[in-house]
């Protein structure tokens, strides 16, 4: 049998180390996707430098003004669907990290949950005669910030699929307005 002291002490060494493993975790997906958006960023400023070489190399060797108009509104549609593409893998990367960093702070805060659950049943276990009206109301207020957490979780994961939804929307209507537009 651990004192109540020890059995704290226990459970707070575990929170720490548990924290910083999130920390960790968090750390590593914060840099994976920098390290995505870094290599987009480059790869896209890489095609843009060749696709502008190019273009102009065209522009330049226009015979008339006509040509040279014509050359240069023939870009308008492929720049808009690069751009288009652009957007579209960066809202996928955002996206998925957004997901990993969510699916690792609920697991953190179900495991610490759990954890501290666990620790307050092993302590009231212990607790002197006539305190289980203190126990069994710090464990209904632990149920309660566990159902708001449970609430505002799923109230942020909704706001985030409605974000993500009227973005595809309005990438969907940028698209059809560029497929649509005349060339001229």
């Amino acid at each position: 049998m651990f004192s109540i002291p020890e059995q704290f002490s226990n459970a707070t060494k575990a929170n720490f180390e548990s924290q910083f493993a999130l920390f960790s975790s968090l750390t590593n997906k914060a840099f994976e996707g920098v390290e995505k958006f870094v290599d987009l960023n480059l790869t896209a400023a890489k095609a843009s430098l060749e696709e502008t070489s190019s273009t102009a190399k065209q522009l330049l060797s226009a015979k008339d003004p006509q040509e040279f108009f014509a050359l240069s509104a023939a870009q308008v549609q492929p720049a808009a669907e690069k751009s288009i593409a652009y957007g579209r893998h960066l809202a996928s990367i955002a996206t998925g990290t957004t997901a990993e960093f969510s699916k690792a702070a609920e697991a953190q805060i179900t495991e610490t949950n759990r954890k501290v659950i666990s620790l307050v049943d092993e302590v009231s276990k212990n607790a002197p005669a006539g305190t289980e009206n203190a126990v069994a109301l710090f464990k209904s207020a632990l149920g309660s910030a566990n159902a708001g957490y449970e609430q505002f979780s799923k109230t942020a994961k909704q706001a985030a699929e409605t974000l993500e939804a009227n973005v595809n929307a309005a990438v969907n209507q940028f698209t059809s307005a560029v497929k649509a537009a005349p060339a001229k």
